[in-house]
Protein backbone atom coordinates (compact mmCIF):
# COMPACT_ATOMS: atom_id res chain seq x y z
CA UNK A 1 0.00 0.00 0.00
CA UNK A 2 1.84 3.11 -1.07
CA UNK A 3 1.78 6.36 1.27
CA UNK A 4 -0.88 7.73 -0.88
CA UNK A 5 -3.56 5.75 -0.24
CA UNK A 6 -2.68 4.83 3.61
CA UNK A 7 -5.82 6.35 6.08
CA UNK A 8 -4.92 9.14 7.98
CA UNK A 9 -4.21 8.36 12.03
CA UNK A 10 -7.44 8.67 14.17
CA UNK A 11 -9.30 10.38 10.87
CA UNK A 12 -12.72 10.20 10.56
CA UNK A 13 -14.82 11.79 7.03
CA UNK A 14 -18.51 13.11 7.53
CA UNK A 15 -20.50 13.91 4.60
CA UNK A 16 -23.55 16.25 5.29
CA UNK A 17 -25.98 14.75 2.47
CA UNK A 18 -28.82 17.23 2.98
CA UNK A 19 -30.29 20.19 0.52
CA UNK A 20 -32.15 20.11 -2.54
CA UNK A 21 -30.36 22.36 -4.77
CA UNK A 22 -33.33 24.19 -5.85
CA UNK A 23 -31.25 26.24 -8.80
CA UNK A 24 -31.12 22.87 -10.04
CA UNK A 25 -34.79 22.23 -10.66
CA UNK A 26 -36.34 20.52 -12.14
CA UNK A 27 -33.57 18.28 -12.15
CA UNK A 28 -32.60 18.29 -9.04
CA UNK A 29 -35.86 17.74 -6.53
CA UNK A 30 -36.76 16.63 -3.32
CA UNK A 31 -37.05 13.05 -3.79
CA UNK A 32 -34.10 13.34 -6.12
CA UNK A 33 -31.08 15.92 -4.98
CA UNK A 34 -28.50 16.97 -6.35
CA UNK A 35 -25.88 14.98 -4.58
CA UNK A 36 -27.42 12.15 -5.87
CA UNK A 37 -27.12 12.81 -9.36
CA UNK A 38 -24.34 12.29 -12.56
CA UNK A 39 -23.50 16.17 -13.05
CA UNK A 40 -19.97 15.47 -14.57
CA UNK A 41 -20.79 12.46 -17.14
CA UNK A 42 -18.55 10.34 -14.94
CA UNK A 43 -20.97 7.50 -14.74
CA UNK A 44 -21.54 7.85 -10.99
CA UNK A 45 -23.43 10.15 -8.69
CA UNK A 46 -21.60 13.38 -6.99
CA UNK A 47 -22.22 11.31 -3.66
CA UNK A 48 -20.14 8.32 -4.90
CA UNK A 49 -17.50 10.63 -6.49
CA UNK A 50 -17.16 12.07 -2.99
CA UNK A 51 -17.05 8.67 -1.21
CA UNK A 52 -14.07 7.48 -3.86
CA UNK A 53 -12.34 10.92 -2.79
CA UNK A 54 -12.45 10.40 0.95
CA UNK A 55 -12.25 6.80 1.62
CA UNK A 56 -8.45 6.66 0.74
CA UNK A 57 -8.07 9.67 3.71
CA UNK A 58 -10.24 7.60 6.08
CA UNK A 59 -10.78 4.07 5.29
CA UNK A 60 -13.97 3.25 4.18
CA UNK A 61 -15.39 1.66 7.51
CA UNK A 62 -15.13 5.51 8.55
CA UNK A 63 -16.92 7.64 6.24
CA UNK A 64 -20.33 8.65 8.10
CA UNK A 65 -23.04 10.30 6.04
CA UNK A 66 -25.91 12.61 7.31
CA UNK A 67 -29.24 12.47 5.32
CA UNK A 68 -32.87 12.65 5.43
CA UNK A 69 -34.98 9.65 6.26
CA UNK A 70 -36.36 9.56 2.78
CA UNK A 71 -32.72 9.28 0.93
CA UNK A 72 -31.82 6.16 3.00
CA UNK A 73 -32.43 3.64 0.44
CA UNK A 74 -30.54 5.54 -2.35
CA UNK A 75 -27.63 6.40 -0.16
CA UNK A 76 -27.07 3.23 0.56
CA UNK A 77 -27.77 1.58 -2.95
CA UNK A 78 -25.06 4.14 -3.97
CA UNK A 79 -22.52 3.49 -1.11
CA UNK A 80 -22.51 -0.28 -0.83
CA UNK A 81 -18.90 -0.04 1.57
CA UNK A 82 -21.25 2.34 3.74
CA UNK A 83 -21.43 0.60 7.62
CA UNK A 84 -24.89 0.85 9.10
CA UNK A 85 -23.75 2.19 12.14
CA UNK A 86 -22.75 5.54 10.09
CA UNK A 87 -25.64 5.98 8.63
CA UNK A 88 -27.14 9.23 10.37
CA UNK A 89 -30.79 9.44 9.31
CA UNK A 90 -32.32 13.57 9.73
CA UNK A 91 -36.04 13.44 10.29
CA UNK A 92 -36.25 16.76 8.88
CA UNK A 93 -33.64 19.20 7.53
CA UNK A 94 -32.48 21.63 10.43
CA UNK A 95 -29.20 22.92 8.42
CA UNK A 96 -25.34 22.35 8.38
CA UNK A 97 -24.80 22.80 12.54
CA UNK A 98 -27.23 19.92 13.70
CA UNK A 99 -25.99 17.88 11.06
CA UNK A 100 -22.42 18.58 11.23
CA UNK A 101 -22.12 18.72 15.36
CA UNK A 102 -24.44 15.68 15.90
CA UNK A 103 -22.24 13.53 13.90
CA UNK A 104 -19.18 15.39 15.68
CA UNK A 105 -21.00 14.22 19.36
CA UNK A 106 -21.51 10.71 18.33
CA UNK A 107 -18.38 9.94 16.66
CA UNK A 108 -16.65 11.51 20.01
CA UNK A 109 -18.42 8.98 22.05
CA UNK A 110 -17.48 6.06 20.26
CA UNK A 111 -13.56 7.55 19.68
CA UNK A 112 -13.04 10.16 22.42
CA UNK A 113 -9.68 12.74 20.58
CA UNK A 114 -11.44 11.67 16.96
CA UNK A 115 -10.03 14.40 14.51
CA UNK A 116 -13.28 14.91 12.07
CA UNK A 117 -13.25 16.30 8.53
CA UNK A 118 -16.61 17.69 6.86
CA UNK A 119 -17.13 17.87 3.00
CA UNK A 120 -19.87 18.14 1.34
CA UNK A 121 -21.90 15.48 -1.08
CA UNK A 122 -22.64 17.17 -3.74
CA UNK A 123 -19.23 19.28 -4.95
CA UNK A 124 -17.24 18.29 -7.99
CA UNK A 125 -12.85 18.04 -7.03
CA UNK A 126 -10.34 17.02 -9.06
CA UNK A 127 -6.82 16.46 -8.47
CA UNK A 128 -6.47 14.17 -5.64
CA UNK A 129 -2.75 14.39 -4.60
CA UNK A 130 -3.31 18.02 -4.24
CA UNK A 131 -6.72 17.29 -2.07
CA UNK A 132 -5.49 15.06 -0.40
CA UNK A 133 -2.45 17.07 0.68
CA UNK A 134 -4.46 20.08 1.66
CA UNK A 135 -6.56 18.15 4.21
CA UNK A 136 -3.20 16.64 5.13
CA UNK A 137 -1.87 19.80 6.78
CA UNK A 138 -5.73 20.35 7.66
CA UNK A 139 -5.44 17.52 9.66
CA UNK A 140 -2.26 18.36 11.91
CA UNK A 141 -3.87 21.68 12.51
CA UNK A 142 -6.72 20.28 14.07
CA UNK A 143 -4.51 18.17 15.78
CA UNK A 144 -2.84 21.15 17.18
CA UNK A 145 -6.01 22.60 18.94
CA UNK A 146 -7.14 24.56 15.64
CA UNK A 147 -10.95 24.43 13.83
CA UNK A 148 -9.17 23.69 10.11
CA UNK A 149 -10.89 24.79 7.09
CA UNK A 150 -9.86 24.14 3.51
CA UNK A 151 -9.78 27.43 1.16
CA UNK A 152 -9.68 27.89 -2.63
CA UNK A 153 -7.52 29.70 -4.47
CA UNK A 154 -9.93 31.65 -6.56
CA UNK A 155 -9.02 31.40 -10.90
CA UNK A 156 -11.82 33.97 -11.04
CA UNK A 157 -13.46 37.12 -9.16
CA UNK A 158 -17.14 34.73 -8.84
CA UNK A 159 -19.38 36.16 -7.03
CA UNK A 160 -21.50 33.25 -6.40
CA UNK A 161 -18.93 31.74 -3.38
CA UNK A 162 -18.11 33.25 0.14
CA UNK A 163 -14.26 34.30 0.56
CA UNK A 164 -12.13 33.83 3.33
CA UNK A 165 -9.52 36.32 3.92
CA UNK A 166 -6.26 34.80 5.41
CA UNK A 167 -4.39 36.47 8.02
CA UNK A 168 -0.54 35.95 9.47
CA UNK A 169 1.36 32.35 8.70
CA UNK A 170 0.91 29.55 11.44
CA UNK A 171 4.19 27.68 12.51
CA UNK A 172 2.64 24.25 13.05
CA UNK A 173 5.22 21.43 13.18
CA UNK A 174 4.72 19.23 10.14
CA UNK A 175 2.14 20.96 8.06
CA UNK A 176 2.70 22.54 5.13
CA UNK A 177 1.55 26.83 4.93
CA UNK A 178 -1.42 27.06 7.30
CA UNK A 179 -2.93 30.80 7.72
CA UNK A 180 -4.70 31.73 10.32
CA UNK A 181 -8.77 33.11 9.71
CA UNK A 182 -8.74 36.44 9.58
CA UNK A 183 -12.74 36.54 8.69
CA UNK A 184 -15.14 35.43 6.44
CA UNK A 185 -17.08 37.95 3.86
CA UNK A 186 -20.26 36.37 2.19
CA UNK A 187 -21.04 36.60 -1.71
CA UNK A 188 -18.90 40.04 -2.90
CA UNK A 189 -19.87 42.27 -6.00
CA UNK A 190 -17.90 42.03 -8.64
CA UNK A 191 -15.29 45.14 -7.96
CA UNK A 192 -14.76 43.65 -4.60
CA UNK A 193 -14.18 40.20 -5.89
CA UNK A 194 -11.70 41.26 -8.30
CA UNK A 195 -10.05 43.60 -5.45
CA UNK A 196 -9.89 39.94 -3.50
CA UNK A 197 -8.49 37.96 -6.50
CA UNK A 198 -5.50 40.59 -7.24
CA UNK A 199 -5.08 40.93 -3.51
CA UNK A 200 -4.11 37.10 -2.85
CA UNK A 201 -5.55 36.85 0.54
CA UNK A 202 -9.12 35.89 0.00
CA UNK A 203 -9.74 32.43 -0.91
CA UNK A 204 -12.96 30.57 -1.49
CA UNK A 205 -14.85 29.24 0.75
CA UNK A 206 -16.05 25.79 0.61
CA UNK A 207 -17.50 24.76 3.66
CA UNK A 208 -14.93 22.58 4.20
CA UNK A 209 -14.04 21.70 8.07
CA UNK A 210 -11.45 19.92 9.84
CA UNK A 211 -10.87 19.80 14.08
CA UNK A 212 -11.39 17.70 16.26
CA UNK A 213 -14.95 16.34 17.15
CA UNK A 214 -14.26 18.44 20.94
CA UNK A 215 -13.00 20.95 19.87
CA UNK A 216 -15.78 21.72 17.56
CA UNK A 217 -18.45 20.82 20.19
CA UNK A 218 -16.49 22.96 22.58
CA UNK A 219 -16.86 26.21 20.16
CA UNK A 220 -20.37 25.03 19.42
CA UNK A 221 -21.20 25.06 23.58
CA UNK A 222 -19.58 28.15 23.56
CA UNK A 223 -21.44 30.23 20.76
CA UNK A 224 -24.77 27.76 20.70
CA UNK A 225 -25.25 26.18 24.11
CA UNK A 226 -28.88 25.23 23.60
CA UNK A 227 -27.92 23.96 20.16
CA UNK A 228 -25.10 21.86 21.92
CA UNK A 229 -26.93 20.43 24.67
CA UNK A 230 -29.48 18.95 22.62
CA UNK A 231 -26.85 17.40 20.08
CA UNK A 232 -25.21 16.27 23.16
CA UNK A 233 -28.14 14.44 24.81
CA UNK A 234 -28.86 13.27 21.21
CA UNK A 235 -25.39 11.43 20.45
CA UNK A 236 -26.35 9.77 24.05
CA UNK A 237 -29.01 8.33 23.06
CA UNK A 238 -28.18 7.20 19.61
CA UNK A 239 -25.96 4.12 19.29
CA UNK A 240 -29.22 2.38 21.70
CA UNK A 241 -32.16 1.92 18.95
CA UNK A 242 -34.06 1.45 21.84
CA UNK A 243 -33.40 4.97 23.31
CA UNK A 244 -32.99 6.61 19.71
CA UNK A 245 -36.57 7.11 17.87
CA UNK A 246 -37.71 9.19 21.23
CA UNK A 247 -34.53 11.34 21.58
CA UNK A 248 -34.95 12.00 17.74
CA UNK A 249 -39.05 13.07 18.53
CA UNK A 250 -38.05 15.26 21.10
CA UNK A 251 -34.88 17.07 20.84
CA UNK A 252 -34.28 17.12 16.62
CA UNK A 253 -37.29 19.61 15.73
CA UNK A 254 -36.27 21.78 18.50
CA UNK A 255 -32.84 22.39 17.40
CA UNK A 256 -32.30 25.71 15.72
CA UNK A 257 -31.35 26.05 11.71
CA UNK A 258 -28.21 27.48 11.26
CA UNK A 259 -24.93 27.15 9.09
CA UNK A 260 -21.63 25.87 11.01
CA UNK A 261 -20.11 28.92 9.07
CA UNK A 262 -22.33 31.11 11.19
CA UNK A 263 -22.42 29.03 14.21
CA UNK A 264 -18.82 27.75 15.08
CA UNK A 265 -16.58 28.76 11.88
CA UNK A 266 -17.01 32.70 12.21
CA UNK A 267 -16.85 32.81 15.94
CA UNK A 268 -13.72 30.48 15.99
CA UNK A 269 -11.68 32.89 13.39
CA UNK A 270 -12.99 36.12 15.80
CA UNK A 271 -11.70 34.17 18.46
CA UNK A 272 -8.47 33.39 16.27
CA UNK A 273 -9.00 29.62 16.43
CA UNK A 274 -9.44 29.07 12.77
CA UNK A 275 -7.12 28.19 10.24
CA UNK A 276 -7.08 27.37 6.67
CA UNK A 277 -4.56 25.72 4.04
CA UNK A 278 -4.79 27.13 0.98
CA UNK A 279 -6.33 24.42 -1.67
CA UNK A 280 -4.64 24.12 -5.13
CA UNK A 281 -7.38 21.41 -6.75
CA UNK A 282 -9.90 22.07 -8.80
CA UNK A 283 -13.58 23.02 -7.25
CA UNK A 284 -16.59 23.67 -7.91
CA UNK A 285 -20.28 23.27 -6.02
CA UNK A 286 -21.95 23.56 -9.32
CA UNK A 287 -24.39 26.21 -7.08
CA UNK A 288 -26.47 26.59 -11.11
CA UNK A 289 -26.46 26.26 -14.31
CA UNK A 290 -24.11 28.47 -15.54
CA UNK A 291 -21.64 26.47 -13.62
CA UNK A 292 -22.72 23.20 -14.84
CA UNK A 293 -22.31 24.63 -18.20
CA UNK A 294 -18.93 25.56 -17.93
CA UNK A 295 -18.17 22.34 -15.97
CA UNK A 296 -19.16 20.23 -19.03
CA UNK A 297 -17.69 22.34 -21.48
CA UNK A 298 -14.16 22.69 -20.32
CA UNK A 299 -15.13 26.26 -19.23
CA UNK A 300 -14.68 26.95 -23.28
CA UNK A 301 -17.77 29.22 -24.06
CA UNK A 302 -19.61 29.47 -27.47
CA UNK A 303 -19.94 25.34 -27.28
CA UNK A 304 -23.16 23.52 -25.93
CA UNK A 305 -23.01 21.25 -23.32
CA UNK A 306 -25.27 18.22 -23.69
CA UNK A 307 -26.27 15.54 -20.32
CA UNK A 308 -28.19 13.04 -20.60
CA UNK A 309 -27.76 9.29 -21.26
CA UNK A 310 -30.71 9.11 -23.87
CA UNK A 311 -30.63 13.06 -25.25
CA UNK A 312 -31.55 14.36 -28.43
CA UNK A 313 -30.44 17.27 -29.47
CA UNK A 314 -29.86 19.03 -32.91
CA UNK A 315 -28.37 22.75 -32.47
CA UNK A 316 -27.40 25.21 -35.04
CA UNK A 317 -25.32 28.18 -33.84
CA UNK A 318 -26.24 27.96 -30.11
CA UNK A 319 -24.38 27.66 -27.12
CA UNK A 320 -25.06 26.92 -23.16
CA UNK A 321 -26.49 23.82 -21.53
CA UNK A 322 -29.06 21.09 -22.05
CA UNK A 323 -29.88 18.35 -19.96
CA UNK A 324 -32.41 16.44 -20.65
CA UNK A 325 -34.27 13.17 -18.96
CA UNK A 326 -36.69 12.36 -21.57
CA UNK A 327 -37.10 11.20 -25.15
CA UNK A 328 -37.98 14.46 -26.80
CA UNK A 329 -36.36 16.06 -29.69
CA UNK A 330 -34.53 19.42 -28.77
CA UNK A 331 -33.99 21.89 -31.34
CA UNK A 332 -31.95 24.72 -31.13
CA UNK A 333 -31.25 27.07 -33.88
CA UNK A 334 -28.92 30.71 -33.12
CA UNK A 335 -29.17 31.06 -29.54
CA UNK A 336 -26.89 31.71 -26.87
CA UNK A 337 -26.07 30.97 -23.34
CA UNK A 338 -29.20 29.11 -23.41
CA UNK A 339 -30.10 26.77 -20.81
CA UNK A 340 -32.69 23.90 -21.23
CA UNK A 341 -33.82 21.62 -18.80
CA UNK A 342 -36.06 19.06 -19.82
CA UNK A 343 -37.25 16.54 -17.76
CA UNK A 344 -41.01 14.47 -17.73
CA UNK A 345 -43.08 16.80 -16.07
CA UNK A 346 -41.06 20.07 -16.17
CA UNK A 347 -39.30 22.49 -18.42
CA UNK A 348 -37.08 25.15 -17.58
CA UNK A 349 -35.82 27.17 -19.95
CA UNK A 350 -33.51 30.32 -18.97
CA UNK A 351 -30.10 31.35 -19.85
CA UNK A 352 -26.66 31.50 -18.23
CA UNK A 353 -27.06 34.95 -16.78
CA UNK A 354 -30.30 34.34 -14.96
CA UNK A 355 -29.25 30.57 -13.88
CA UNK A 356 -29.05 31.89 -10.29
CA UNK A 357 -32.76 32.85 -10.25
CA UNK A 358 -34.13 29.35 -10.78
CA UNK A 359 -34.54 29.23 -6.78
CA UNK A 360 -37.51 32.30 -6.80
CA UNK A 361 -39.07 30.24 -9.61
CA UNK A 362 -38.79 27.15 -7.20
CA UNK A 363 -40.16 29.82 -4.05
CA UNK A 364 -43.35 30.52 -6.35
CA UNK A 365 -43.87 27.20 -7.43
CA UNK A 366 -43.98 26.01 -3.30
CA UNK A 367 -46.36 29.08 -2.83
CA UNK A 368 -48.12 27.96 -5.58
CA UNK A 369 -49.09 24.66 -4.51
CA UNK A 370 -47.49 23.34 -7.02
CA UNK A 371 -45.43 20.95 -4.66
CA UNK A 372 -45.62 18.00 -6.91
CA UNK A 373 -42.99 18.86 -9.23
CA UNK A 374 -40.32 20.12 -6.45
Amino acid sequence: MSAHSVPFDGFYSVIPAGGVGSRLWPLSRADAPKFLHDLTGSGQTLLKDTWDRLAPLSGDQRIMVVTGRAHRAAVESQLPGLADVNVVLESEPRDSTAAIGLAAAILELREPGVIIGSFAADHVISGDALFRSAVADAVTAARAGYIATIGITPTEPAVGFGYIQCGQQLDIPGAGRVELVENFVEKPDLDTAKRYVDGGAHLWNAGMFIAKASTLLEELARTKPELHAGLVELAAAWDDPATRGPAVDRIWPGLEKIAIDYSVAEPAADAGRLAVVRGHFQWDDVGDFASLAKLNSSGRSGELAILGEHARVLADASSGIVVSRSKRVISLIGVQDIVVVDTPDALLVTTSEHAQRVKAVVDALRLGGSGDVL
